[in-house]
C-alpha cells in the first residue's frame, strides 16, 4: 500500500469512504422501511379488529357455547379479506371463540399483552412467536348495553430483513449503481485534484524536499523570515534567531508578538519590495530585502533577507574606502612622479636653489594639510580619503576645498567611520563626476565636515552642471544614474539610508548649470534633531523623504 501513488491511494480511499457511506445509508433506508412497514400493520390490523367486533354475529354468538363454530367461519373470511396472519375472538373467559388452527378452537388463552383489552383498552403491541415477531391489535366487543363480552385480537407477522429489503430492492440497485458511479468519478476528480495541489509530488518526495527547505535556511548565512498572510511566521531560520536574540520555536507565531518592530508586515500592505535598506530591529542594524510573496497574483505573505550590517560595511568599505585609498595611491604616484620630473629638470638646468625650494615648498604644502586633518578629525579612514580626494582633484584639474571650520572628533550614535567614509566619499565622486561635464574653467569643491554638541553637519558643494528640477526626487533612487555604464546608482541611495538610519535629513539646492550643494544634518544622539523644512528661494531645493 505504501507503493502505490497518492493518486490511487487517495482514489481507493475515497471509493471506501463511498462504500462506507452507501452501507450506512441503506441501513438507514431499512430502518426507515421498517418502522413505516410497522406502522402500517398497526393501522390495518386495528382496522380489522373494530371491523371483527361489529360483526353482529359475533357480538350474538360469542355468548353461547361452541358459538366458535358460526364466528370462526365469519371471522376467516374477513382475515383472509384483510391478509392478517390470525385473528382470534376471546370471550370474558378467554376461550377462543376464532382462530386459525382449527384444534384451538375453544382453548384459553394465556397471552401477556392481553390483560388491558379486557378492562375495555384498544391498543396495539408487538408479540414475539415461532414464526416471528406479530403486530397484534386489540379492540374490546361491546354488546348493546355497552357491557364489555369479549376481545378481538387482529395480528400481522411482521416481514424479515430480507422481505423488506426485496420490497426496495429496485431502488436500492439505481442508488447503489449511482452513487459507485459518481462517487468513483468524484474519487478520482478529487485524488487529480489534490495532487495538482502538491504539484504532482509525493508525500515522501514533499517530506524530502520540506527537509531540504529547512536544512537549507539553517545553513545560510543570511537571516530569513517569511510571513503568511494573517502575519503569522512560516519560517524563522537560526541565524536570524541568532542576529535578532530570539529563543524556541517560533513558527505559527504572530511576527508582531515575536518582533515588536517588525518592518516585514508593511510589505504585506504597500505590495512592493523594498531592496538593501538598513533597519533597526530588536537593537539590532540590520541591511534588510523585504519581498511580497505571491500565489497566483495574490498576496500569500512576505519574506526578510537581512545580514548583520557590520558585513554591509565590509561593502561600504570596498566601495568607497579601499577603492578610494588605491585611487589615491595612485594619484599620488602620478602627481610625485610630475614632482621627481619637476625636480630632475631644474637639477639638470643647474638650478639647485630653485630645486630645493621647490621641494620645501611642497613639503610644506603636504605637511600643512596633513597637520590640519589630524588636528580637526579624529579618525585615520576619514583623513586618508580626504587627503586623496584632493590628491584626486589635482590630477583633475579641481581645486578641493576643506573648510577651516570643519571640526570632527566623535561620530554620532548612529553612524561610524565606515559611514562617514561611504557618505564623504559618494558625495565628493559625485561632484567629480558633475564638474567632468562642466564647462567651467575654474572648477572647485568646497568641503565641511562640523560638529556641535546637537548635530554634526556636513556639506558639500560644487559649481558643476547641476541638477535639473525634473530629477531632484530621482537622484536618490537606487540604481538612478547619470555616469552611464560606470555607474551603478547606488551612492546616494544608501547615503539616504543612512541618514533616514541616524534620524537625519538631507537638504539639496541645486541651481542647472552653476552647481549643487548636499547639506547632511544628524543628530549626534538618537531621536534629538527636530525636523525643519528646507531652505527658502528660486534653488531646487529639497529635503531626502
Amino acid at each position: 500500500m505504501n507503493a502505490l501513488p497518492i493518486k490511487i491511494k487517495i482514489t481507493i480511499l475515497s471509493f471506501f469512504i463511498v462504500m462506507v457511506s452507501l452501507l450506512i445509508g441503506g441501513v438507514v433506508i431499512i430502518g426507515n422501511v421498517e418502522n413505516g412497514t410497522e406502522e402500517e400493520l398497526r393501522k390495518r390490523m386495528m382496522i380489522t379488529a373494530r371491523t371483527v367486533a361489529q360483526v353482529p354475529e359475533v357480538e350474538q354468538m360469542i355468548t353461547e357455547e361452541e358459538g366458535w363454530t358460526k364466528i370462526n367461519q365469519i371471522v376467516e373470511k374477513i382475515r383472509i379479506i384483510n391478509n392478517a396472519d390470525y385473528i382470534t375472538v376471546l370471550n370474558m373467559d378467554r376461550v377462543r371463540y376464532s382462530h386459525p388452527i382449527q384444534s384451538k378452537l375453544g382453548t384459553t388463552s394465556t397471552g401477556e399483552d392481553e390483560g388491558p383489552a379486557f378492562a375495555e383498552h384498544t391498543y396495539t403491541s408487538l408479540a414475539e412467536g415461532e414464526v416471528g415477531v406479530a403486530v397484534r391489535a386489540f379492540v374490546p366487543i361491546l354488546n348493546a348495553n355497552h357491557e364489555q363480552i369479549g376481545v378481538v385480537i387482529a395480528a400481522s407477522i411482521m416481514p424479515s430483513f430480507m422481505e423488506m429489503l426485496a420490497t426496495v430492492r429496485q431502488e436500492m440497485i439505481i442508488i447503489a449503481v449511482l452513487t459507485l458511479l459518481f462517487g468513483a468519478l468524484g474519487s478520482s476528480l478529487l485524488a487529480t485534484h489534490i495532487k495538482e495541489q502538491m504539484y504532482n509530488l509525493e508525500p515522501y518526495e514533499i517530506v524530502r524536499i520540506l527537509k531540504e527547505r529547512t536544512a537549507t535556511f539553517h545553513a545560510m548565512h543570511e537571516g530569513i523570515i517569511a510571513i503568511d498572510q494573517h502575519e503569522r511566521i512560516t519560517v524563522f531560520n537560526q541565524k536570524a534567531k541568532e542576529m535578532l536574540g530570539v529563543q524556541g520555536d517560533v513558527i505559527g507565531e504572530a511576527i508582531r508578538g515575536v518582533i515588536p518592530d517588525t518592518r516585514l508586515p508593511e510589505i504585506l500592505y504597500q505590495d512592493a519590495p523594498v531592496y538593501n535598506q538598513e533597519i533597526r530591529v530588536r537593537g539590532t542594524n540590520i541591511m534588510s530585502t523585504r519581498i511580497p510573496i505571491k500565489s497566483n497574483s495574490e498576496k500569500a505573505g512576505a519574506v526578510a533577507i537581512f545580514q548583520d550590517r557590520t558585513e554591509v560595511k565590509h561593502l561600504a568599505e570596498e566601495l568607497t574606502g579601499v577603492k578610494a585609498f588605491v585611487e589615491a595611491l595612485r594619484v599620488q604616484n602620478h602627481e610625485h612622479m610630475n614632482k621627481l620630473h619637476t625636480i630632475a629638470g631644474l637639477i639638470q638646468l643647474d638650478q639647485k636653489d630653485q630645486a630645493l625650494s621647490y621641494v620645501f615648498q611642497v613639503t610644506e604644502e603636504h605637511e600643512e594639510l596633513t597637520q590640519f586633518l589630524r588636528s580637526r578629525f579624529h579618525d585615520d579612514s576619514l583623513i586618508g580619503l580626504l587627503l586623496s580626494k584632493v590628491s584626486r582633484g589635482k590630477e583633475l584639474g579641481v581645486q578641493v576645498v576643506i573648510s577651516q571650520d570643519s571640526r570632527l572628533k566623535q561620530f554620532p550614535d548612529q553612524l561610524d567611520h565606515h559611514d562617514l567614509v561611504l557618505i564623504v566619499g559618494n558625495l565628493v565622486e559625485n561632484a567629480f563626476a558633475a564638474l567632468e561635464r562642466s564647462d567651467h574653467e575654474s572648477k572647485r569643491i568646497w568641503i565641511s565636515i562640523e560638529q556641535t554638541d546637537e548635530t554634526c553637519t556636513i556639506i558639500v558643494e560644487d559649481n558643476g552642471e547641476g541638477i535639473q528640477a525634473d530629477n531632484k526626487w530621482d537622484i536618490f533612487k537606487d540604481t538612478y544614474t547619470t555616469k552611464g555604464e560606470r555607474g551603478h546608482g547606488m551612492g546616494l541611495h544608501l547615503i539616504q539610508s543612512l541618514v533616514e538610519k541616524a534620524e537625519g535629513e538631507i537638504e539639496v539646492d541645486s541651481w542647472p548649470g552653476e552647481g549643487t550643494s548636499f547639506i547632511l544634518t544628524v543628530p549626534m544622539q538618537a531621536a534629538q534633531l527636530k525636523k525643519g523644512g528646507g531652505k527658502n528661494g528660486e534653488s531646487t531645493t529639497g529635503t531626502a523623504p
